[in-house]
Formats: C-alpha cells, sequence, structure tokens
C-alpha cells in the first residue's frame, strides 16, 4: 500500500491558503447521502474544494468546485458549516497545509458531462460511511455531524422539512 510521505512545506513561515469545498448531500429513503469524488492524485474519497475566485463568494467558489469536480447542480449555504485542514501536494517535492471552508449543497441534479468526468470518480454514501471514507479528521467530524448540523443552521435549504421524515 503506498503512503503519502512528509514533504518540505512551500513556506515554513506562510499563512495556510485558505479553500474552499462542498458537501453535497441529498435525501435518500429518509436518510442523509453525501456525494464523494475522488482526488486525481491518490484516488482517496474526498469533497470538492478549491482555491478562492474572483468575483465569486467563498459559497460560490465551492458551488463552481462542486460542479467541476462532480457535475453537481444545488442550492448551497451562504455560511460555513465548518472547515478542515489537510496537505495539498503541490509537487512531487512541495505540499501546502491548506484550510477548506465547508459549505452544505444541497443537490438538485447530477450531470454525465462535467469538466472533470475524466479524472475523478463519484459516488453516494450514507453520511456515517462517508465518514469512515476520508481521512481528515476534521472532515470526517463534519460528515458526522450534518445530519444535526442541516436541522439547525441550514432551514434556508429546506433541511428542516426534509429531515423531519427521518
Amino acid at each position: 500500500m503506498n503512503q503519502i510521505q512528509p514533504i518540505a512545506p512551500l513556506d515554513e513561515a506562510a499563512v495556510h491558503p485558505d479553500q474552499y469545498g462542498a458537501i453535497c448531500w441529498r435525501m435518500h429513503r429518509s436518510k442523509v447521502e453525501v456525494l464523494l469524488i475522488t482526488s486525481r492524485d491518490t484516488g482517496r474519497w474526498v469533497i470538492p474544494k478549491g482555491w478562492p475566485m474572483d468575483n465569486r463568494s467563498a459559497s460560490e467558489a465551492a458551488q463552481q468546485e462542486a460542479w467541476e469536480e462532480a457535475g453537481v447542480r444545488g442550492d448551497i449555504a451562504e455560511t460555513a458549516i465548518g472547515m478542515f485542514n489537510y496537505v495539498k501536494l503541490l509537487t512531487s517535492k512541495r505540499s501546502s497545509e491548506c484550510v477548506v471552508k465547508v459549505f452544505a449543497l444541497r443537490v438538485s441534479k447530477l450531470v454525465d458531462k462535467f469538466p472533470e468526468r475524466k479524472e475523478r470518480r463519484r459516488k453516494w454514501f450514507a453520511a456515517e460511511k462517508a465518514a469512515r471514507m476520508v481521512i481528515e479528521p476534521e472532515l470526517r467530524q463534519l460528515l458526522l455531524g450534518l445530519s444535526a448540523n442541516l436541522l439547525a443552521e441550514l432551514p434556508e435549504l429546506g433541511a428542516e422539512q426534509a429531515l423531519a421524515t427521518t
């Protein structure tokens, strides 16, 4: 089994760069499911995420990443539900620790033709199983608490009504 070896950071004194990510979710048989995608470099399960974009808010950037990396369309919350850290491999000899601000995106449509369709796989998981599939501990905790978080903090997405049946 291949393991990623520690790599010298891009700049020890640099502030951890921000990225924006989307937990893409839906209700299926009265349970919250999460769409995970594979990373391009290691093939591990991750959420869509990427760098800030000019003329886009943080949530809009996360929504755009969900489209490009997973072919997702839907409604995204304006407020982040949390954050997690991870090490981004930039080259074989350089890496950078990133902080990902995470937004919940309720999926209304999943399409087959999207920009990175040939570079990634995608799969729906129950939220609890999705938590077991990712390696980042903070992301794992976000996924484990997703149902409660949707109910408490995201009524603008209709989560309260959708989760009332669970």
